[in-house]
């Protein structure tokens, strides 16, 4: 259905906050100026839901310029209720919210300009920078904000979370609260800080079997690349970017050490050290994912790649360790994953930006709440704010990239939601 601006009686209704009792939410998001509105189906926590297109300017310093529908989804809980805005790293689908359902808030959850349904038509790459992101996000929320009365709040996993912290450091006053989830705060195309956390997480034994596992992986190349290409070509996966299936696998292989710790899902002594080649390329694929270097996999993340080769950092790998082993697979002098970014600009990446954002959260930021695993290498390049009394930053002893608020242990967790109480000012649903 589209949406018209010209509903003046409304808009004039909630700019005097005399209808907020009568009015239908349709009618409250008739101000805004939506492209498309739908209704969808709504989970059991919302008594309906929207998806939502509207309209934002490619570049932000020329409004009246060229425009693109960006998708929104809205999850309402009730007017008065706080407002959680999840701003996603990367495309945006449906699902529960940690924060929403613990509040029992409303949600907005935005998707991230130049990926999937909220991408320019023949914008430049120039303009997905974090200023650009967000300043959609504060937009959005400006737009939004007459619709509710309580209290708001901004959240995101990993780049949604590092989304969190960019928006707050361009918009410190837009929300009460930001909580990012296992959010890097990188320093550069392959941040540092990285390979001295990876030789030094978990147990000597446990990395040990970690490195024995991708030596044998590399050093039986004959016997499991056949599996390989087996596994790609039944999911019609191609490597011409990255210059052929043989570098695709040595590459899941140097995946596999950070795969492994970033998700904690395999115990270690679970490793296949022996066993058919078959039982040794299947957990490799399980945790390697060699859709990651797959055309198919990089035309997805190709937007990622450009913000990590600009702005906000990636990692990369440590070649030494398997000298002699890796023959397609070389680390260049270009940073690793420039590969997989938009091929043409010309790449030159901004040092000062992380330290910027670094220094906001340690000096300026207000009413965080950081979220970090102790074995997730994510953790590595985490935020810290120091002595900043206004932010907590919990990390869950033997944790990972999937570190939660439910998760914590149980006085981390109390921690944390008597902290969302008072900054919220509502009571939690423990």
């Amino acid at each position: 259905m589209k949406l018209r601006l010209f509903i003046a009686a409304v808009a004039a209704l909630l700019a005097t906050g005399c209808a907020d009792k009568s009015m239908t939410l349709e009618e409250r998001l008739a101000t805004i100026q939506a492209d498309t509105l739908f209704r969808i189906e709504a989970d059991t926590m919302f008594s309906e839901a929207w998806e939502i297109r509207l309209w934002q300017p490619v570049d932000h310093r020329n409004p009246d310029g060229p425009r693109f529908s960006q998708q929104v989804f809205l999850y309402f809980a009730g007017p008065d209720r706080p407002v959680i805005v999840e701003t996603e790293g990367y495309g945006a689908r449906g699902g529960r919210n940690e924060l929403a359902s613990l509040m029992k808030a409303n949600l907005i959850r935005i998707e991230h300009r130049y990926f999937e349904e909220s991408r320019p038509d023949s914008a430049g790459w120039e303009y997905l920078t974090t200023w650009q992101a967000a300043t959609d996000h504060h937009r959005i929320i400006e737009l939004f904000k007459p619709v509710f009365s309580g209290r708001w709040a901004t959240t995101g996993i990993s780049k949604g979370g590092q989304t969190v912290m960019f928006h707050r450091y361009y918009y410190p006053d837009d929300v009460d609260v930001s909580v990012p989830y296992v959010a890097p705060l990188n320093f550069g195309p392959e941040d540092e800080r990285m390979k001295p956390f990876l030789e030094s997480v978990g147990t000597d034994e446990c990395r040990e079997r970690v490195f024995r596992f991708q030596k044998m992986a590399l050093e039986k190349f004959d016997q499991l690349f056949p599996l390989f290409l087996k596994y790609a070509e039944e999911r019609e996966w191609t490597f011409n970017r990255i210059g052929g299936p043989e570098t695709a696998y040595e590459m899941t292989v140097l995946e596999y050490e950070f795969a492994f710790w970033q998700w904690g899902s395999v115990p270690c002594d679970s490793i296949p050290m022996d066993g058919s080649d078959e039982k040794i390329f299947r957990h490799l694929a399980s945790l390697g994912d060699p859709r990651y270097f797959a055309d198919q996999g990089l035309e997805y993340f190709e937007p990622f790649f450009y913000q990590a080769m600009t702005e906000i950092g990636y990692y990369g790998y440590d070649f030494d360790r398997f000298e002699g082993l890796l023959k397609h697979a070389r680390n260049l002098e270009q940073p690793e994953f420039q590969f997989s970014a938009p091929q043409g600009p010309e790449y030159v990446y901004d040092y000062e930006f992380g330290q910027k954002v670094a220094e906001f959260i340690r000096e300026e930021a207000g009413h965080f709440i950081f979220l970090y695993g102790e074995y997730d290498p994510w953790s590595a390049t985490a935020a810290d704010p120091g002595d900043n009394e206004n932010c907590l930053k919990v990390v869950k002893e033997g944790g990972a990239h999937s570190t939660r608020i439910r998760n914590l242990p149980d006085e981390s967790r109390e921690e944390v939601i008597s902290l969302l109480e008072e900054w919220l000012e509502t009571p939690a649903s423990r």
